[in-house]
C-alpha cells in the first residue's frame, strides 16, 4: 500500500478495516454477507436527510414484483427526467436500504425523482435475472407517471459497482430496443465493465483496499454470468449510439482500469463522455461518506458533472420540440 497515494481518511479507514478480526466477505455464505453489509450502513454512511417523498413501489417484473423505492425532494413535478438507480454489492448483496442515503442525496442535488431498484440477487437468482429486472424497471418508469409524480421525458441510469454494469447493459438494451423516451445519461460509479479482461489494477489492488481479488472471484462464481455475452460483459458490445456518460472510478480500486477502458471505448465511439477518477480513495466510497469524509466531495463533483450533462440533454430536447 506504500506505492500509491492514499488519502489520510482513507488510510485510517483501511487500517481499521484490515485489523478487524473475523471472516471476510468471500468467506461467508451469501445470507451472512448480506446481513453484515446491511448492518454496517449506518456506521459507514451518512443519515438519509430530509425529503418530501419516500415511497415504496412494486414494479411488475419477469419473475414477480420488483421492490423499488422512490426518493424525491418534491411531492410532484412537471414533466422532466427521472433517474433509475441500481445498487452495488457484487450481484450477491446490497439492497434499497444500503444505498438509500446516496439516492436521497442524488434526488436533492439533481432535482429529479430517483427510483432505486432492488433486483434479484445471486446465487439464488443467477444471471440474467439482475439485468432482466433492471431493464424491466427502466421500461416501467416510462409508462407509469402517476406512480412517480412525474411524466418522464428522459431516463438517467445510474448505479455503483455491479449496479454500474446494470446501468450500462440497461442503456444498451434501451438503445437497441428504445422505450417511449430515451436514456439521456448513463452514470456508472466504479462499474464492472469487462469481467473477462486482464487489467493491471485487478492485481495491483488485489489485497488491502476493501474490495479484494478473492471477493471479486467469489462474486463471479455466485453470479455465473455468460462473459461472452454483452449483458455479462458489456465491453464486448458496440458502443456507438450509447447515451452521454459520466463515469467515476477510484484510483485504488481493482476495477479502476475497467472504468478507464470503458470511458476510452465510449470516446472512440463518439459518445460524449465525462471521466472522473477519485484519486487516493477506494471502491465503494459513494456509500462510505461517514467513514471517509472526503468522499462527500467526490460525490458532489460527480453530481455537478451529471447535472450539467442532464441539463444539456434537456435543453436539446426543448429546442427540438420548439422547432417542430
Amino acid at each position: 500500500m506504500t506505492d500509491h497515494y492514499v488519502r489520510p481518511d482513507v488510510r485510517q479507514f483501511l487500517d481499521y478495516l484490515n485489523a478487524l478480526p473475523g471472516p471476510r466477505t468471500h468467506e461467508l455464505d451469501p445470507v451472512a454477507a448480506r446481513q453484515m453489509f446491511t448492518a454496517t450502513k449506518d456506521l459507514t454512511d451518512l443519515p438519509l436527510g430530509d425529503l418530501a417523498t419516500i415511497r415504496d413501489i412494486a414494479i411488475p417484473g419477469p419473475d414477480g414484483p420488483i421492490p423499488a423505492r422512490l426518493f424525491d425532494a418534491a411531492e410532484t413535478r412537471v414533466p422532466g427526467p427521472v433517474m433509475v438507480f441500481y445498487h452495488g454489492g457484487g450481484f450477491v448483496f446490497g439492497e434499497i436500504e444500503t444505498h438509500a442515503s446516496l439516492c436521497a442525496e442524488m434526488a436533492r442535488v439533481l432535482g429529479m425523482p430517483v427510483l432505486s431498484v432492488e433486483y434479484r440477487l445471486a446465487p439464488e437468482h443467477r444471471w440474467p435475472a439482475a439485468p432482466d429486472d433492471a431493464e424491466a424497471a427502466a421500461r416501467w418508469v416510462v409508462s407509469n407517471p402517476a406512480a412517480l409524480g412525474r411524466t418522464a421525458t428522459g431516463l438517467v441510469l445510474s448505479g455503483d459497482s455491479a449496479g454500474g454494469m446494470l446501468t450500462i447493459v440497461t442503456a444498451m438494451a434501451l438503445r437497441d430496443r428504445p422505450a417511449a423516451v430515451p436514456v439521456i445519461a448513463q452514470a456508472p460509479l466504479y462499474p464492472v465493465t469487462d469481467p473477462a479482461g486482464r487489467y493491471p489494477s485487478f492485481e495491483e489492488f488485489a489485497e488491502g483496499y476493501l474490495l479484494t481479488k478473492a471477493a471479486m472471484l467469489w462474486f463471479g462464481d455466485a453470479y455465473q454470468a455468460d462473459i461472452a455475452h454483452m449483458r455479462g460483459s458489456p465491453m464486448l458490445a458496440p458502443l456507438a449510439g450509447m447515451p452521454p456518460a459520466v463515469i467515476v472510478a477510484a484510483s485504488l480500486d481493482p476495477l479502476r482500469d475497467q472504468g478507464r477502458a470503458y470511458a476510452a471505448r465510449l470516446i472512440e465511439a463518439g459518445v460524449p463522455t465525462v471521466y472522473r477518477e477519485a484519486v487516493g480513495t477506494i471502491h465503494g466510497f459513494a456509500t462510505l461518506r461517514k467513514a471517509i469524509p472526503s468522499a462527500v466531495g467526490d460525490i458532489a463533483g460527480f453530481l455537478v458533472a451529471l447535472k450539467a450533462v442532464v441539463a444539456e440533454s434537456e435543453a436539446a430536447r426543448v429546442m427540438v420540440q420548439a422547432a417542430r
